[in-house]
C-alpha cells in the first residue's frame, strides 16, 4: 500500500488534471470520437426516416390526384404508384356499375380507395380482374330486394354502408384474410389526408380537424349518464400535470395551455371508457400525442386519450362505458408513462375534472 505522502502527491495531480482546460480538450477529444459514429448513425437512420415519411406521403397523393411522377422517386415506388393508378381505374369502373343500383346516398370513393390502398400498395394486384374489384367495392353496399306491386315485379338496389366495422367484415370475408388494427388505421389516415390535408397530432390543428368531423356530434343526443375515470377510482392521486397553463415538460422555459389533465400510471396499464359512444378516430403516431383515439359520446361531447402504448380498438366501433380502449404508454412528445385526457365539449376544451366522479 503506498505510504501517505504519496498518496497526497497522486490526489494534488489528479485535482490539477481536473482543473486543466487542456485535460478537458483532451477529455472532449476522446468523447466526441467515440460518439461521432453513434451521432452518424442516428443521423443517418432519422434521414432515411423522414425520407420514407416523404416518399409515402407523395405516393398518396400522385395516386389519388395523378401528376407526373418524379425522377428522384426510387423506383419501387414509381412502379407502385403506377400499379395504383390502374387499380384505381378499375375500382373506379366498379363504382360506376354500382351507382347505377343505388338508392339513399352515394358511395363514398376515396373511402373505398384509401381502404384499398392500405392493403395492396406494393402488393402485385396484376392477380385481380374486373370481378375482383367488384366484388371489393361491393363490400361497401348493402343488397337489398325489392317488390312492386302495380307491376309485380323485383329489383335489387344497392344501400351505402355507413358503418366501417361492418365494411371491414365484409372485406375479411370477401378477401378471406384479417384486416389488422393498424391496416384500418392506415386506411383512415389515407382518407382523412385526402380529404384535409397533414392533420398535426396535437395543438390547434389536432383541435380544428375534431371540430369538422364532429359537427353533426350535436345531432345526437347525449345519453351516456355521469362519466367515470378512464384509470379508476383513485385517478385524483394519479394526476402528474393539471389542466390550464403550465411549464412545457420537453421545453421548460416555454409557458403554454395544457389542454387536458395527465394521470401518470405504469405502461400497460388498461384504459377504460369514460362513457359509452362511438370511436371516433384511432392514430398510431410517433409525434405528438403518439397512439391516440377519440371517442363521440353524442351531444357534442368527445373524450381524447393519448400516449398509448397499445390502442384496442378501431375506427366506428360502438364502446360502452368502462370497455378497455387502450394501454398506457409513453408514444409521441411524451416524458413518462401516463394518459393524457381531454374532454372536448361543443368543440372546446373543457378541464376534465368538472367531468369525472
Amino acid at each position: 500500500m503506498a505510504d501517505p505522502a504519496t498518496l497526497t502527491l497522486i490526489a494534488r495531480a489528479a485535482i490539477a488534471a481536473a482543473t486543466d482546460k487542456r485535460t478537458w480538450k483532451v477529455f472532449g477529444v476522446i468523447i466526441a470520437a467515440l460518439l461521432t459514429p453513434v451521432i452518424l448513425i442516428l443521423v443517418v437512420i432519422l434521414s432515411l426516416l423522414f425520407a420514407t415519411a416523404n416518399h409515402n406521403n407523395a405516393a398518396i397523393d400522385l395516386a389519388f390526384h395523378g401528376g407526373a411522377i418524379s425522377s428522384q422517386m426510387p423506383a419501387d415506388y414509381a412502379n407502385r404508384i403506377r400499379d395504383m393508378r390502374d387499380s384505381f381505374s378499375k375500382l373506379d369502373a366498379a363504382i360506376a356499375d354500382i351507382s347505377k343500383e343505388l338508392e339513399g346516398g352515394s358511395l363514398d370513393n376515396t373511402r373505398v380507395k384509401a381502404i384499398f390502398y392500405a392493403l395492396f400498395f406494393g402488393a402485385a394486384s396484376s392477380f385481380m380482374d374486373s370481378e375482383d374489384y367488384r366484388a371489393f367495392a361491393d363490400c361497401f353496399v348493402r343488397y337489398e330486394t325489392r317488390y312492386d306491386k302495380e307491376t309485380d315485379t323485383s329489383s335489387t338496389v344497392a344501400i351505402p354502408l355507413t358503418s366501417l366495422p361492418e365494411i371491414y367484415s365484409n372485406l375479411e370475408i370477401t378477401l378471406g384474410k384479417r384486416i389488422t388494427n393498424e391496416d384500418k388505421a392506415n386506411a383512415s389516415e389515407i382518407y382523412n389526408r385526402i380529404l384535409y390535408g397533414d392533420i398535426p397530432t396535437e395543438g390547434d390543428g389536432l383541435q380544428n380537424w375534431i371540430n369538422i368531423v364532429t359537427a353533426g356530434s350535436t345531432d345526437v343526443p347525449f345519453v351516456g349518464g355521469d362519466f367515470i375515470s378512464p384509470l379508476g377510482s383513485n385517478w385524483r392521486g394519479m394526476v402528474t400535470s393539471d389542466f390550464g397553463y403550465r411549464r412545457d415538460p420537453i421545453d421548460p422555459t416555454v409557458t403554454k395551455g395544457h389542454s387536458g389533465i395527465d394521470l401518470g400510471a405504469p405502461k400497460g396499464t388498461d384504459i377504460h371508457a369514460a362513457n359509452g359512444g362511438t370511436v371516433l378516430f384511432v392514430r398510431y403516431k410517433t409525434t405528438g400525442y403518439g397512439y391516440h383515439l377519440a371517442i363521440d359520446h353524442g351531444g357534442g361531447i368527445v373524450t381524447l386519450y393519448a400516449h398509448c402504448s397499445k390502442i384496442l380498438v378501431t375506427e366506428g366501433q360502438t364502446i360502452s362505458q368502462g370497455e378497455v380502449i387502450a394501454q398506457v404508454g409513453s408514444t409521441g412528445k411524451s416524458t413518462g408513462p401516463h394518459l393524457h385526457l381531454e374532454f372536448i365539449v361543443n368543440g372546446k376544451k373543457q378541464n376534465p375534472r368538472n367531468y369525472l366522479p
